[in-house]
């Protein structure tokens, strides 16, 4: 039951701050609860190198350590997601960078009020999720199966 068109993926990191304050769960099940399938899923240590090239866009802002430290801090769960649109279902499930803005309902609105300690990355295009994935999953940690649920979560017209 291999529907094309919703096979985009996107990455999910939840950072050391949600491990750390026993979100992991909370985080997963909103994903799971809006039809977005979970093809990959570890807890992981970040080092330097792959936090170099993740943020390569801000490697060289004064603020970077900090961020290198917070995300080196504690485990974070790595996730792949997969489903029609959802890297900007994604997206906008988490809330602006900023928690403190985050509308209510949102993850960071409801989970986080800190900017750097926002409980959540994703990617943020579809080329970035493809990068990023890669980045993070061997094409053998992805897990492709069929999912009865989409018969519940997209109409007949978008699962053609």
């Amino acid at each position: 039951m291999k529907f094309d068109g919703i096979n985009e993926k996107t990455l999910v990191l939840i950072k050391p701050d949600s491990v750390q304050r026993g979100l992991v769960g909370e985080i997963l099940r909103r994903f799971e609860t809006k039809g977005l399938k979970v093809v990959g899923l570890k807890l992981m240590r970040l080092d330097e190198a792959v936090l170099r090239e993740h943020y390569a866009h801000i490697a060289e802002k004064p603020f970077y350590p900090s961020v290198e430290k917070f995300m080196m801090s504690s485990p974070v769960a790595v996730v792949c997601l997969e489903g029609r649109e959802c890297v900007d279902a994604v997206r906008l499930m988490m809330g602006p960078t900023k928690s403190r803005i985050a509308p209510p309902g949102s993850i960071r609105g409801d989970l986080a009020m800190g900017y750097g300690c926002n409980v959540i990355h994703g990617s943020d295009s579809v080329e970035n999720a493809k990068l990023e994935v890669a980045r993070f999953f061997k094409p053998e940690e992805i897990i492709e199966y069929d999912k009865s649920e989409y018969l519940h979560v997209y109409s007949e017209d978008e699962r053609e």
